[in-house]
């Protein structure tokens, strides 16, 4: 996603309804100069890509998110990973990078992804499920 579109998106995450082409504009014009017809085009490649969906509204459209920040961070996060010849290394230099908090909160979602089984503590000595198939 380039720089246009990745501001043109955040808006439309950031309000999490429907919003107009004239909506987008006024609050970039805040930041920069820029026209209506290029937000237009900007929406309308989203649209085409499948970041966003539309829907006729007189002779305008509305345009909300197909799908969320976190999900679009995830999918760059994959792509990225999934491209390096080593993943392993790739990861360690990924968390090498992270900040105590964002340690954290990596911790807290593979709790959550591992589901509650899982989040209990386990004796250094004990079996883990695999040995015990």
């Amino acid at each position: 996603m380039g720089e246009l579109e990745d501001a043109v998106m955040t808006r439309v995450w950031k309000w999490n309804r429907p919003v107009t082409v004239r909506e987008v504009l006024e609050d970039l014009q805040r930041e920069r100069s820029i026209a209506y017809t290029t937000v237009m085009t900007v929406l309308d490649n989203l649209h085409q890509k499948g970041w966003v969906r539309r829907e006729a509204e007189g002779r305008a459209y509305r345009y909300e998110a197909v799908s969320t920040r976190a999900a679009y961070a995830a999918a760059l996060m994959n792509d990225a990973w999934s491209q390096s010849d080593n993943p392993t290394a790739a990861l360690i230099a990924f968390f090498g990078m992270m900040s105590e908090e964002q340690r954290q909160a990596l911790a807290d979602a593979i709790r959550i992804v591992q589901g509650p089984e899982t989040t209990e503590p386990r004796n250094p000595g004990s079996a883990s499920p695999a040995d015990e198939r």
